[in-house]
This record gives structure tokens, C-alpha cells and sequence, in this order.
């Protein structure tokens, strides 16, 4: 009786966790990470698909491995156990299977190693960029500027709890989130003011650290409109933890009216970081 208590917990257990699980995929496709979720967020981005498909791949790949290993381990208990068979055999060589087990991984490396070249190919070339997003990770807030946008820039820290609205995401949200076109190839050139940061969407499949003193370059095409989370995923001192990442992604022609807007809000602040600089220069 208790044994049959203990299975159904487990069952019941079990049954709410892979419900919780897909019950989180719709809510997921906001791109932002949610409680028992299982797998990647939806990619927005052919880069994150590619990613995506790979990791199936591999998957599949592993598993009949795993499942290989263990019917093999299994037949040999079973078969070569001390009751069965007290007396085993002797022998230190077997051709055919010395060939195989050579054979069969370099075959599953090949197998592996195409699609792996060929997404880090395509993830790393950036064909027609179409504009460019800087991004330099700082202790501990982003700053963005937009080169192209006759350099609108501003800087994004992430909302304090006792500000956070209903409409916003605790520890996501910013103060100044990224507004980007879709169906659009984007550059992002990305460096570090301080220390090193990694600058990390995953529904667009983009992780690129952030290094003093070097530019480093990746891109992508988001595909739908939406909201897009992500966070510094490098150790990057005391409050690595409160550096978010917030994405807008809109349309053409809603992104060219965000950038009429912008030009006129963020050039009082540029105005004033300029003031602050030429005080610092003259003292």
C-alpha cells in the first residue's frame, strides 16, 4: 500500500511537471525564460534555428548512443553473468569489432562536424549588413548607439524592484530597451568599458563577449515582431546579476518613427554628457 501511495505522488508528480512544461512554451514565445521550462526559448532568428536544429540533431544522436550502451550492458549481465556462464572465455583480439569501434564514432564525428561548420559559418558571416547596433557592457548597465541613427546612444539599467509596473518583467526590464527592425540584417559590434560581460539574446541565438579594448562583431536577422530578453552571461563582478537585456523588435517602418522620437529625447542627454566631459577636461 505504501509502495502504491509513493508511485502515484511520483505519477501525479510527474504529470504536473510536463504540464507545467507546456503550459511554459506559449508563454515562452515572449522570450523570456519561465519556470519549469524545458528546452530553448522560440527562436526569432535563422541564426537561433539553426542552433535549434542542431541541438535536435544531437539529441536524436546521443540518445540512440545512450540506449545502445544500455541494451549492450544489459545483455551482458544477463548473458555473462558468474550463474550462466562460470566459465568465460579467453581471448584478447577480435578484428571486426576492434574495426567498428573505430569506424562507427568517426563516422558520428563526421556526421556531427558538417552541420557544426556549416552554423558556425553561417552564424559568423554577415552578408548585406543593413545597420549597426554598438553595444559596450559596463559595470553593470549596457550602452547603446546606433551609428547609422546619427548616433543616437543612451545607456539601459535595469528597473529596481520598487519601480517595476505590471506590464514590465522583474529583473528584464529597462529603463531604455533596444529598438530594432525586423527582416533586417543588424550588425552588432560589441565591446567592454571595465571589465569582461557577454552580451546574450537566446531567441536570437547571439552570445558574444564584451572585451576592454577589442570590437568584437556577430549579427541577425529577427524574424517576428516581439519582446526579447537576455542577460550579461559573464561573471562580471557583485551585480552581474541586475545587467538585462531588452529588445523591441519592430517593424520597418514603426522602427524609422521610434528613431524621430529618439533623435529628440536622447539629445538633451548626449548634450549633458557632453557638458560633463568638457567640465572634467577643464578641470
Amino acid at each position: 500500500m505504501r509502495m502504491y501511495k509513493k508511485l502515484k505522488t511520483l505519477s501525479i508528480a510527474l504529470i504536473s511537471m510536463i504540464t507545467a512544461s507546456l503550459a511554459s512554451f506559449a508563454h515562452a514565445a515572449e522570450g523570456e525564460p519561465v519556470p519549469w521550462q524545458m528546452g530553448f526559448q522560440p527562436a526569432a532568428s535563422m541564426s537561433a534555428t539553426r542552433i535549434d536544429d542542431f541541438h535536435t540533431l544531437l539529441l536524436w544522436i546521443i540518445t540512440a548512443i545512450a540506449l545502445f550502451v544500455l541494451v549492450l550492458l544489459i545483455w551482458v549481465i544477463v548473458r555473462y553473468n558468474s550463474k550462466v556462464n562460470p566459465v568465460p572465455a579467453q581471448f584478447t583480439h577480435n578484428v571486426m569489432i576492434e574495426v567498428l569501434w573505430t569506424v562507427i564514432p568517426v563516422v558520428i564525428l563526421i556526421i556531427i562536424a558538417i552541420p557544426s561548420f556549416k552554423i558556425l559559418y553561417l552564424n559568423d558571416s554577415v552578408v548585406n549588413p543593413e545597420m549597426t547596433l554598438k553595444i559596450t557592457g559596463r559595470q553593470w548597465y549596457w550602452d547603446y548607439e546606433y551609428p547609422d541613427q546619427d548616433g543616437i546612444a543612451f545607456s539601459s539599467y535595469m528597473i529596481a524592484d520598487k519601480e517595476i509596473t505590471s506590464d514590465q518583467t522583474r529583473l528584464l526590464s529597462t529603463t531604455n530597451p533596444v529598438i530594432l527592425p525586423i527582416d533586417t540584417n543588424i550588425v552588432f559590434q560589441i565591446t567592454g568599458g571595465d571589465v569582461l560581460h557577454s552580451w546574450t539574446i537566446p531567441a536570437f541565438g547571439v552570445k558574444m563577449d564584451a572585451v576592454p579594448g577589442r570590437l568584437n562583431e556577430t549579427w541577425v536577422r529577427i524574424d517576428k515582431p516581439g519582446t526579447y530578453y537576455g542577460q550579461c552571461s559573464e561573471l562580471c563582478g557583485k551585480d552581474h546579476a541586475y545587467m538585462p537585456i531588452e529588445i523591441h523588435a519592430v517593424s520597418k517602418e514603426e522602427f524609422e518613427a521610434w528613431v524621430t522620437t529618439a533623435k529628440e529625447e536622447f539629445a538633451s542627454l548626449k548634450d549633458a554628457q557632453k557638458l560633463i566631459q568638457l567640465a572634467g577636461f577643464q578641470n
